[in-house]
């Protein structure tokens, strides 16, 4: 049987926990447009990381085979 392709835009955007269970994504709105936003929206609500959804679970899991 072939090797399976990860999908290499997906493999940029999430990362794995030690155990392999949860998978992290970086949260979204804070790329540009960031002047009129408020500095406890940009540093509190939107730094730092959070966890994929059970429902988006399988599917990053799908697109990243060899997590």
């Amino acid at each position: 049987m072939p090797k399976l392709k990860t999908r290499k835009a997906a493999a940029k955007r999430f990362r794995v926990t030690g155990s392999g269970k949860k998978i992290f994504r970086r949260k979204a709105f804070k790329n540009h447009l960031l002047q009129h936003k408020s500095s406890e929206r940009k540093f509190r609500r939107l730094s730092g990381l959070s966890l994929v959804s059970e429902q988006d679970e399988a599917n990053v899991r799908l697109m990243l085979p060899y997590l």
